[in-house]
């Protein structure tokens, strides 16, 4: 029986834990980002066939780009793959995709292939995958605070009708709701700089499990424990 998710519209997940578990193993980082890509395919599919709206991965940080150069191109190639590899399973199963994050800080083929898959995608309904990639959360919250200020420089806004509303709307999740639960794998208990402001009444689980080994069962007892709570939004 496929569990049902509920009021439960929107998920975002922090992806953690693919070096740990190719060191368990003896093997190269690389491997554990290859296992944790097959990871992401499993769980988009799961999700989407449980009735998720929205699902929303944390793929690659603004702070990731400080990695080892070696992983750094391991990480890109593999996001290669995935853009070229992908389509057709979208469009089967009805996902529409949407990227977020520092496009001017990653490769211009990449930018151009994530933007294709956008447009030939944007069709689909059944479910929205949003991908954070060159994200980080303090520069998008500054990147719309700046444009808050020219706006009112300009003479286009008062500063007395900026609300939490009109801000939501200059961020990069302007087009979707805010997640209702957030998944942190591998055991680490943080949010990593990950949609700080969308998260304020958000759900928190955090598993041990380390991503590549995240499936569809893990899911379903999350989705199950997130069911069962009662969420009050500040409320007594």
């Amino acid at each position: 029986m496929t569990t049902k998710t509920g009021n439960l519209q929107h998920i975002a997940i922090i992806m953690d834990g693919n070096g740990r578990w190719a060191k368990k193993r003896g093997l190269l980082r690389s491997v554990g980002h290859k296992k944790g890509a097959e990871t992401v395919k499993e769980i988009t599919r799961a999700a989407g066939e449980m009735g998720v709206k929205y699902l929303t991965l944390y793929a690659f940080s603004t702070e990731n780009w400080q990695r080892p150069a070696e992983e750094v191109e391991t990480l890109m190639g593999l996001l290669r793959e995935y853009l070229k590899s992908d389509l057709k399973e979208l469009q089967e199963n009805g996902v529409r995709i949407i990227f977020i994050g520092e496009r001017s800080m990653l490769p211009a083929d990449i930018v151009e292939s994530m933007s294709k898959l956008e447009e030939e995608t944007a069709g689909n309904d059944k479910m929205t995958l949003c991908i954070a990639l060159s994200y980080g959360s303090r520069q998008e919250i500054v990147q719309a605070a700046r444009k808050i200020a020219a706006l009112a420089k300009q003479g286009d806004i008062d500063p007395e009708e900026v609300d939490a509303k009109m801000f939501a709307g200059l961020l990069y999740t302007k087009d979707i709701p805010d997640p209702d639960l957030v998944i942190r794998t591998s055991g680490e208990q943080r949010v990593s700089n990950y949609l700080l402001w969308q998260i304020a009444y958000a759900e928190f689980y955090f598993t041990d499990v380390l991503w590549p080994d995240f499936d569809r069962k893990c899911l379903e007892d999350i989705i199950k424990n997130f069911n069962a709570r009662e969420r009050r939004y500040g409320k007594i």
